[in-house]
């Protein structure tokens, strides 16, 4: 090849250089002097070879640099167009996927407008998917169904009435990178072994106020949190079916579901990240009477199907250190 020849006959004229000069320190400094022409000849030379390295930034959105947001809606079209467009707009989404269980299928209309809205949005040259997933009943289970089509590892699963600032989910997505097997969420909420049953051990729902008070947790529920892709094969196809049952059935408690299901499967707690998030639509089954005893009940009644408790306390939680000033 010609550009081998160039090469040894270059080598030859240096050492004939080196020969005729002077003083070692002359020939030192010639010395580096050429090794440095010679990295820039052996550069251009791999590039005529059609040699080539790799860049970083030429990786795929299936990278871990990237998310999916899965955005789980039931009536109320309003407040969905808002948190699509909101998330669209995140620099760090791949795609933005809504899981719809309504009866009727969505209107064309507005398919239309939000897709429009996704291309809008987006801040990067990158513009994020857009699909709806649609499901034949009405069944808690199918925010965890498999999807086709998932280009990312990381999926950030939120209700469509609640709003996570860009910058706060990076940073909580940064935090799930860094152990992605775990759930990573903005809204803890704990276990506590009932001390007035002396019979056997029962558990009680810790809610906002126990966590607040205790500084302890031990789930992050799934209406803000990141987990790992393959959890919606394990809840679809590997969790006991007796839970998925249970759910169906009761009509609650999938977010429980799909704790004790990373639980078992880590035998680690989640992170709780401490951040802003708004809710910009109408209360949900949360603020229904006897919320707190149905989730009891799904403590013990999930207990009892898995054989023991799988939920692990932590009172860890991560905080973007830019914007807080006290810990």
């Amino acid at each position: 090849m010609r550009v081998h020849h160039r090469n040894r006959s270059l080598v030859k004229w240096i050492r004939q250089l080196l020969t005729i000069t002077g003083s070692s320190q002359t020939k030192l400094l010639l010395f580096f002097c050429i090794l440095f022409v010679l990295i820039l000849i052996v550069g251009r030379a791999s590039s005529f070879m059609g040699w080539h390295r790799h860049s970083t930034e030429l990786k795929s959105p299936a990278s871990r640099g990237w998310y999916t947001v899965l955005i789980n809606t039931w009536r109320q079209n309003s407040v969905l167009k808002q948190s699509v467009a909101h998330y669209a707009s995140c620099s760090s989404v791949d795609a933005v996927r809504v899981v719809w269980s309504e009866n009727d299928p969505p209107s064309e209309s507005l398919k239309a407008y939000l897709r429009k809205t996704v291309r809008s949005k987006a801040k990067s040259n990158h513009k994020p998917d857009f699909r709806f997933d649609l499901n034949e009943e009405d069944n808690l289970n199918n925010r965890f169904k498999t999807i086709e089509g998932l280009r990312t590892d990381a999926v950030f699963s939120i209700d469509d009435d609640v709003i996570v600032p860009c910058s706060t989910l990076d940073f909580a997505f940064s935090v799930w990178q860094s152990a992605p097997d775990i759930m990573v969420g903005f809204v803890p909420r704990m276990h506590w072994v009932d001390t007035k049953n002396t019979d056997a051990i029962r558990y009680k729902y810790g809610g906002w106020w126990s966590v607040w008070w205790m500084g302890t947790y031990s789930i992050v529920l799934s209406k803000a949190a990141f987990f790992h892709q393959k959890y919606l094969e394990m809840y679809t196809y590997h969790m006991p079916a007796s839970i998925q049952e249970y759910v169906s059935r009761e009509r609650d408690c999938e977010d429980i579901a799909m704790s004790f299901l990373v639980a078992n499967a880590t035998g680690a707690p989640p992170v709780w990240v401490k951040g802003k998030l708004f809710e910009i639509g109408s209360g949900g089954i949360s603020s229904l009477i006897g919320h707190s005893q149905r989730r009891n009940k799904c403590l013990n009644d999930f207990v009892s199907l898995y054989g023991y408790m799988p939920l692990v306390a932590s009172n860890f939680n991560a905080v973007n250190a830019q914007y807080e000033w006290f810990w």
